[in-house]
Formats: C-alpha cells, sequence, structure tokens
C-alpha cells in the first residue's frame, strides 16, 4: 500500500449490514480502524449502526439504502461511491436470503429474488470495484458462502446451489487475482443465530438451527480469515467436519442428510 493510500483511512463497503451478520462485520472493522459504506434495505436500522459505530469507534460511517433484489441496483451504489470520491478498500457481500420449501410450490419472484441478492448482486458488485483494486495494487473481498455450498439442499435447492456457486466463483477469483495485491475469501458458516431461519420461512421441525453459531463469533472468524488473505475460511469445528465428511460420502447420503435438516 503506498504512503498516501496509508495516510487515508481505508474504507469498507458492507452489503446486509442493517442486522445480523453483516452489522457484526461492521462493527469488527471499525473496531480495525476502517471507515464503512453500509448497504441494506432497512434505513432506520443502517441510521443507528451509523450512529453507534460512529459514536463507540470514532470512524466515519456512511448508508446507502438499497434493495439489492433489483435488477441494477449495483451501479447505483458504484455512482455513489464514484460521486463522493469514496475508495471502496475491502468488498463485504454478505447481503443474502434463504426460502424454504418443494421448488415446484415456491414463489418464482421470491426465486428470482434470492438468485439475484445471493449471485447476481455479488458478482456485478465484484465486477465494479476490483478493477479499481488490482489498479492500486491493493483490496481484499469477503463473500459470503456457506457450509451449505458443499452439497445439495433439497427443499432449500435455490439456496444451497447459490452458495456453492460463491464459493466456485470466489475460489475461482482468489487464483487469478494472486499477485495483484487483491485477495478474495469465502466465509463459509454453519448455521448462524442471525434469524435466517424464520426469513426463509423453515418449519420448526427443522433441526438445522439447534446448535447455531453466534453471529459475532462467525464474523470474527471472517474477517480474520479476510485480513489474513485466505481463499476460505470454513467458520466452526462443526463446519469444517461437514465440508470435509462431503468429500467422502456419497451424495446421495448427503442429500438425503441435508433434507431431514431443512424439512
Amino acid at each position: 500500500m503506498s504512503e498516501e493510500m496509508m495516510a487515508k483511512r481505508p474504507t469498507a463497503m458492507v452489503t446486509g449490514a442493517s442486522g445480523g451478520l453483516g452489522a457484526e462485520i461492521a462493527r469488527i472493522l471499525a473496531q480495525e480502524g476502517f471507515d464503512l459504506l453500509l448497504v441494506a434495505r432497512g434505513e432506520a436500522k443502517l441510521q443507528a449502526l451509523k450512529e453507534e459505530l460512529e459514536t463507540v469507534y470514532g470512524v466515519e460511517a456512511q448508508t446507502f439504502p438499497a434493495d439489492l433484489a433489483r435488477e441494477d441496483v449495483a451501479l447505483d451504489i458504484y455512482d455513489y461511491v464514484l460521486g463522493r470520491g469514496l475508495r471502496v478498500d475491502v468488498l463485504v457481500n454478505n447481503a443474502g436470503f434463504g426460502d424454504a420449501g418443494a421448488f415446484h410450490q415456491t414463489d418464482w419472484k421470491r426465486e428470482r429474488d434470492l438468485v439475484q441478492v445471493n449471485i447476481v448482486a455479488l458478482m456485478q458488485l465484484t465486477h465494479l470495484f476490483v478493477p479499481a483494486m488490482v489498479e492500486r495494487g491493493y483490496g481484499m473481498v469477503l463473500n459470503l458462502s456457506s457450509v451449505a455450498a458443499f452439497s445439495a439442499g433439497p427443499f432449500m435447492s435455490s439456496y444451497y446451489a447459490s452458495k456453492a456457486y460463491v464459493l466456485s466463483f470466489s475460489e475461482a477469483l482468489s487464483e487469478e487475482l494472486a499477485g495483484t495485491g487483491v485477495t478474495v475469501t469465502a466465509l463459509c458458516p454453519g448455521p448462524t443465530a442471525t434469524g435466517f431461519e424464520s426469513a426463509a420461512a423453515m418449519g420448526k421441525g427443522s433441526t438445522m438451527f439447534r446448535h447455531a453459531a453466534s453471529a459475532a463469533d462467525v464474523a470474527r472468524d471472517g474477517v480474520a480469515a479476510m485480513l489474513a488473505g485466505k481463499a476460505i475460511c470454513l467458520q466452526g469445528a462443526s463446519t469444517k467436519v461437514m465440508a470435509v465428511g462431503s468429500r467422502f460420502v456419497p451424495r446421495a447420503f448427503a442429500r438425503k442428510l441435508a433434507m431431514r435438516m431443512n424439512r
């Protein structure tokens, strides 16, 4: 990093920052000395987090209320950054959601929005902001994948598939950008206490969230892995066991186990 860049406090942009894992990641980055650009739908929650970060950590935080399910909203975010002369040194693509149910019975718009938020917006933001990072020779991208990336997921088929995409995409970019000063990290947590299961309309019979990790723990491990330049962060011992185990058990067994957890 140049002396000029060192003199200016680095800025991190976090999507899905209004609560849960995104808010915890923002707090950790603020503690590390990053200014923040907070992106999410909930304007009131963003404003409250902005005030908290500025008061507690003495950083500068800006907010950009946006629904990433809207096509090309990433361009609006990019224009905002350019228009204010901001420099995004860290891009955290955290926004995402899941949907539960048999695919043929789910709402099509929600399925489309899931792919737009979990995959397309993540891709587009990365495509917009990474070139300037490469030009500067410094930058970090943290993409939220999941342990779900390592298996098919009956009754959450689109969500599992979207996280498999994020993992593969992130690993590929990590190799492409080797030697440029820009790193890409895929954070793969297991079930995390963020309210995900309620938002995904998962039934009471689901066993997935009975031993969920805290959002603060997942955020801390994810940021640490990103700062260390790791390509993949398998957060938590159980997640590592599940990810490694998926290589050795038959895929039919893995998907039936996932079905039992999701149903």
